[in-house]
């Protein structure tokens, strides 16, 4: 199944990776969702290529109830992120890989910050995929509305505390 989001902020491209980037942000998706954050890495400077890792639990009482039956109450949220250096113009990718413990999907999606001067054009794409025999796509088509969503979340945050963080 196909991911898909964009938003513009009103932040340069290095100020939102900044963001998404900081421990104190993450956590506060991870605890607006209703889940913990169990542990957060990052590997260089956020001004060149680095990666990051995400170790979250998050509650499934809003998944379809096809998707809790697999992995009860609570899931492990595993968050690999890939991102490139800047651009000239501070626009850059973010590769992100998600792997849930104990449920039977794979998450790849493709994060695009696009400089557009003083603002950022944060663009989602990707997919979720099953590889359960005959249930596969029924779970994938059930888990993507709510992986895009918070997916998306992350961007429409991003706004909040950009706007009473100060850089």
């Amino acid at each position: 199944m196909a991911l898909a989001a964009s938003t513009t902020l009103t932040a340069t491209a290095q100020r939102v990776t900044d963001v998404f980037t900081n421990a104190d942000f993450i956590k506060h998706v991870s605890e607006e969702v209703g889940g913990e954050l169990k542990s957060f890495t990052i590997s260089g400077p956020t001004t060149a290529a680095f990666t990051t890792k995400t170790v979250r639990t998050l509650p499934t009482t809003r998944m379809p109830e096809i998707v809790q039956k697999f992995v009860g109450a609570t899931l492990t949220v595993t968050q690999i992120e890939s991102w490139s250096a800047p651009e000239a113009d501070g626009s850059r990718n973010n590769a992100i890989e998600l792997k849930v413990t104990g449920a039977p999907v794979d998450i790849a999606a493709l994060q695009k910050l696009s400089a557009t001067g003083e603002s950022t054009l944060v663009e989602l794409t990707g997919s979720v995929k099953s590889g359960v025999p005959f249930l596969g796509v029924k779970i994938a088509t059930a888990a993507e509305p709510v992986i895009g969503r918070a997916l998306n979340l992350q961007a429409t945050l991003a706004q909040k505390w950009l706007d009473n963080h100060a850089s």
